[in-house]
């Protein structure tokens, strides 16, 4: 008889990557992780570490950004109008049915706004912004039934790992 081995008790009551597979969030990581090195980039010019791409239809990066308000002086310049700049260009027109946004922090207003705008199909984010969360923390922009597009939202992947990078840089300054 195979009995299950006990693994170690988890006392942060989150689930554990290996031995609870996650099938909504799990096929995100990889394109998180494209996210993640954005976001990494950002600090180097002042600027907080968001960082975000544009899937095609296909799963390829068509898109990159990551937060330049410092760099820019723009105070459009967030990580996720950026991607959606780039993705656009690539694809030579402003709809971007059949994409995906994945950002390592919740989108904010504005940038629910350009996600609506842009026809995006989905929206994948790693760390919940309690502060100015636009996609179901603080408002719900995205689901929002009075617009005219409404994108699937999927919240927390890699949320640790978004959430450290942006805990680490407030800490340092």
């Amino acid at each position: 008889m195979n009995e299950a081995v006990p693994g170690p008790v988890r006392h942060d009551h989150r689930p554990d990557p290996v031995r609870d597979p996650d099938p909504v969030r799990d096929p995100w990581r990889a394109p998180m992780r494209a996210a993640l090195a954005e976001a990494a980039l950002a600090p180097g010019t002042g600027d907080v570490p968001v960082g975000a791409v544009v899937l095609g239809p296909d799963g390829s990066v068509i898109g990159r950004g990551r937060n330049e308000r410092e760099a820019t002086g723009d105070p459009t310049g967030h990580a996720e109008v950026l991607a959606i700049r780039d993705a656009a260009r690539a694809l030579g027109e402003w709809r971007l049915s059949g994409c995906t946004l994945v950002v390592t922090l919740e989108p904010c207003t504005m940038c629910a706004g350009a996600i609506v705008l842009s026809r995006l199909d989905r929206v994948v984010y790693g760390a919940v912004d309690e502060k100015g969360g636009a996609a179901g923390s603080l408002w719900d922009v995205l689901r929002d039934r009075r617009l005219n597009h409404r994108p699937e939202v999927i919240e927390g992947v890699l949320a640790p790992d978004c959430a450290a990078l942006l805990t680490d840089f407030f800490r340092a300054l």
